[in-house]
Order: structure tokens, then sequence, then C-alpha cells
């Protein structure tokens, strides 16, 4: 057994207004030991901080709503410590929804409960381009919005970690990139670091003024990671048999009450449009082509990885908060510990 304390976020309350500390109650309770029969002892190393985290802390998704009182959930990098499990051994970095917690205790009997990271694979890119973000970029992008060459591709939350690779990989598909951010810097590295053919500030400029400028033939498509007006706007410019992939929508993520519909919506029927949202894991077993793929570009130099790493497990709460404020500078991790 090992001897220490394992620190825990635990979640106290369901979230009301922003994201704070109060939410979640901070625990010390012994390192526990692995039982026979397959378990795992994991040493967090890094945490995945995602918009989708507020909605698990407030009602069923694709997954039940976490707890009061468990461990917050995220997906984490860790090193395995001690193993009763014959496939795992002492030292291997394995990914999974570990939570905000020093050390988890893992039944690697469960199919996907922790996952072998490759040989070689960075952890910070395993949790970003490689990992959930980037997938669910190229998933979206080319399954869903089935991207053309020529054709122009509008994404909101262009910054961020999902959005950022998802016009990337629409800018090697030889698409036009049109990006929405929120700032000046943010929309500046999209177009001098990421690629993009241009970028809309939503602070600073009028969506639709913008996009009617920028895109003059209709957006073809609509990458959307924000809803609400956002998505409005880009439905009013929607081209001929465009399409609108629905990623997520973080400008609706703890509000009390949800804002009426997009008033737009009926130019799907005038345009012929298709307006669909996705969830990654309904494409793991095509996970592994993806990857090798993404890595392919990413050693050619066709897609930047922006990631944005708070230290220290007690900084967890003010990372997630973080993505609602829009401080994050592309994939929000939290480190706990050297590899």
């Amino acid at each position: 057994m090992i001897q220490g304390v394992n620190r825990q976020w635990r979640l106290a309350v369901r979230p009301i207004g922003p994201i704070d500390q109060g939410l979640f109650r901070w625990i010390e309770e012994p390192i526990p030991a692995p039982a026979t029969g397959g378990q795992i002892l994991v040493r967090n190393l890094y945490l995945s901080i995602d918009p989708t985290q507020r909605e698990w802390m407030m009602h069923d998704t694709y997954l039940p709503a976490i707890r009061i009182g468990d461990v917050m959930r995220s997906l984490a990098v860790g090193r395995v410590e001690s193993s009763t499990h014959p496939s795992y051994a002492r030292g291997d970095l394995v990914q999974g929804l570990f939570g905000w917690q020093d050390y988890a205790l893992v039944d690697a009997t469960i199919p996907g409960a922790a996952t072998r990271l490759p040989p070689g694979m960075p952890i910070t890119r395993a949790l970003s381009t490689l990992g959930l973000t980037g997938l669910t970029a190229y998933f979206g992008l080319l399954d869903v919005g089935r991207v053309a060459a020529g054709e122009t591709v509008v994404v909101s939350g262009a910054a961020g970690a999902t959005g950022s690779v998802a016009g990337q990989i629409a800018r090697i598909k030889q698409c036009r990139v049109i990006g929405i951010a929120g700032g000046a810097e943010k929309c500046a590295w999209l177009t001098r670091e990421a690629g993009f053919t241009a970028a809309i500030d939503y602070k600073s400029e009028d969506v639709r003024a913008r996009l009617r400028e920028l895109c003059p033939n209709g957006v073809d498509v609509y990458f959307d990671n924000v809803g609400g007006r956002i998505l409005d706007a880009a439905l009013a410019e929607l081209a001929l048999r465009g399409r609108v992939v629905l990623c997520g929508a973080i400008s609706s993520y703890g509000v009390t009450e949800l804002p009426p519909g997009p008033k737009n919506y009926m130019n799907l029927i005038l345009k012929r449009g298709r307006m669909e949202g996705f969830i990654i894991i309904d494409y793991v077993q095509r996970f592994g082509a993806a990857v090798q793929e993404l890595s392919g570009w990413i050693a050619a130099g066709q897609i930047k990885d922006q990631v944005d790493v708070q230290e220290g497990l007690e900084n967890a709460p003010q990372a997630l908060r973080r993505l609602f404020s829009g401080e994050n500078r592309g994939k929000q991790l939290v480190k706990i510990a050297d590899p």
C-alpha cells in the first residue's frame, strides 16, 4: 500500500450561476489500494477541463449526472502505481474518467475504463488534439459537416480546444475558414497561427454583418460550439444546402432559464439546409484511424496545438471557471504532478 494522502474535489452543490470554489468540497483521504480482481491505482498527472463538465454537474446528459458527494468527474491522464490486472504494469501511462483527485482506483476489467497511451505520445496532446477534443472536431466536421474543397466554413468558439482544430481541418480540406472568437488576441492567433481565412471578434463586431461581408455566397458549413445569438446569425447566412454541426452550446450552459429558440431556423427550410447534433462516443470504433490521420497533420505542421496549463489540483475549480469567462487559450488542462 502507498502511504500518503489522496486529495479530492467532491461536488457539494449543483451550480446556479457562475462556477466558483464553493460548489466543491476539498477532501483528504488515505490513498486507496487496489483489490484483487483487476483493479489498478492511477496517480493522476493532468486533468482535462471541458465545458461539458458543468452539464455533468447539473443533470443527466449522455452520462448520468455527478452525484452530490462524488469526486468531480473529468478525463485525466495518469501513471499506474500498482496493479492487480495482468495487462497493466507499474509505470504505464493511461487515460480515463479518473476525476479531480491525486489517485484514482480504477476497475480495469471494464472496457475503456483505462486506455493506455501510445508510446511516445505527449500527455498534453493526448488530452487535446489527439484526445476527445481533437476527435470531436474531426468527426463533427468530416462526418456530420461533410465538408468539401472550396466551401466556406464558419466556426464559433474558434480559439477553443475543439473549434481551433475544426477550423484547421477545414483549412486542410481546402475550405475558406472564418472563425468567431472573443477578443483581438484570439482572433489574431486564428489568422496568424492557425491559418484561418478571417476572424470575427464577437465582443466588438456585428457578427451577422461581418458574416454577410466575409461569406457573400453564404455559409456552407457552420460548426457551432456556442449556440444562442451566434447560431442565429449563422442560420441567417446559410448557403443553399448548408449544414449546421451542433457540437456545443456554451452560451446556455448554466443559465437558469433557456433563451428562446433561434429566430432564423426557417432558413433551414428555405435553403434546404440540415442541422445535426452528435456525441463523440458514437465514433469510438474509429478513434484509432482518426488519431493516425490527426497525427500525420500535426507532424506535417498543418495543425497547431494550443494548450493552456494551470498548475495544481487546488486550482481545478478556477480552471473550469476560465472556460466560461473566456480566459483560457485553447485546450484547458490542470497539471497535478510530473510524469
